[in-house]
């Protein structure tokens, strides 16, 4: 009898416990999703200094006799460094994304198209006569053009500039805000953890500052391995496109798109081809048919995509977050439903962070213990 009520007592506080725990963290929960704005430049700042973090430590290093450098001074020249690659990247990419779209925006739609008139005619006619439809029920053509246009006008490229400019008036407040705060990661080590930690129990902080030491150290070879990636795609296609006779600009833009795009798992490669045979039908290779050129691209883009696929991604998507290729490969689909391109993008950082921080608190979960035991 008596161990029957020691057992109930026990299941109700264990479910106080758990009912206490649930309430405090959809009250946190709600309290970060109503600053979401602060919170999310708090994790870019975190990023930030994930990937500045191994350059403060090695300039903290230098020692000139006795002198060594304040790590204050570390960090600012951290942080300026990162800015400055950020925007060069951005000084080279924005100029040629913007003079495509003006050239695009003044272009003939119908004179560009009339190399694939032909091809478009026949599909128009298989559709025809599968589907039974009179001749001139309707025209690809006249689709895709009319389509087109919605698009590449001068009214959309002026909405476009002009939400630049608005998007560039805020970013000034966010470049401030996630500056200093990246300046203070950096210059005091461990101080995003003992933010997280201050959401915990006294009794898990060691937990924690386990858990994010691993994320730190799991994301800043994520990060940096997807930079090389796409930078590395980048100058491949650019390169190939190059030497098969391209002009530089053409080239340069669809190997940036390319490479802006692939950051984004399987939707952004996707739309990168898509865009990528639209500027080879508009913009052919000097002396060459249309076909030719969309040959040359898909040509390209499938051999430097089977390298992404099969040499690079297996490398970053897998071993440098330590997961299987097929578990990402579900996250990503499952944060793809939910979140959109935005869940596309955070899918495998996020999935990193939960990870690791479920070993720590749920290690005695069998399918825990399965998910993280290569971590």
């Amino acid at each position: 009898m008596a161990d029957n009520i020691q057992n109930n007592t026990l299941s109700l506080q264990t479910v106080l416990r758990w009912v206490v725990g649930l309430t405090v963290a959809t009250a946190v929960g709600a309290l970060l999703w109503y600053f979401r704005e602060v919170v999310v430049y708090i994790l870019i700042s975190a990023v930030f200094a994930i990937i500045g973090r191994p350059f403060v430590g090695l300039l903290c290093k230098i020692r000139v006799k006795r002198f060594a450098l304040p790590r204050w001074f570390a960090a600012a020249v951290t942080l300026l460094l990162l800015w400055v690659i950020l925007g060069g990247l951005l000084s080279l990419i924005v100029p040629l994304v913007a003079g495509k779209i003006y050239e695009l925006s003044s272009l003939d739609l119908r004179s560009a198209l009339e190399g694939v008139e032909a091809p478009l005619e026949r599909l128009q006619n298989s559709i025809s006569t599968i589907f039974a439809l009179p001749e001139t029920h309707f025209s690809i053509s006249d689709i895709i053009v009319s389509s087109l246009r919605r698009f590449l006008n001068y009214d959309t490229v002026n909405a476009v500039v002009s939400s630049i400019i608005n998007t560039g008036m805020s970013a000034v407040i966010v470049v401030f805000s996630v500056s200093f705060i990246t300046f203070f990661f950096l210059k005091e080590d461990g101080l995003f953890s003992q933010m997280v930690s201050a959401v915990f129990p006294e009794k898990y902080a060691e937990n924690v500052h386990r858990a994010i030491d691993k994320v730190s150290l799991l994301l800043s070879r994520y990060f940096t391995g997807l930079l090389t990636e796409s930078l590395i795609i980048s100058t491949i296609i650019a390169i190939v496109l190059f030497l098969f006779g391209m002009n530089v600009e053409d080239a340069c833009f669809i190997a940036v798109i390319m490479g802006m795009l692939n950051v984004i798992p399987y939707a952004g490669p996707a739309v990168g081809v898509l865009v990528s045979i639209f500027i080879g039908v508009v913009s052919p290779i000097d002396g060459c048919t249309i076909t030719y050129t969309l040959a040359v691209i898909m040509g390209t883009i499938c051999v430097v995509k089977g390298i992404d696929d099969f040499v690079l991604q297996p490398t970053i998507y897998s071993s440098k977050v330590s997961a299987h290729p097929l578990e990402i490969f579900i996250v990503i689909l499952m944060a793809g439903s939910v979140g959109g391109i935005v869940g596309l993008l955070v899918a495998v950082p996020s999935y990193t962070v939960l990870r690791v921080f479920a070993k720590e608190f749920f290690s005695e979960v069998s399918l825990v213990r399965k998910l993280t035991k290569e971590i």
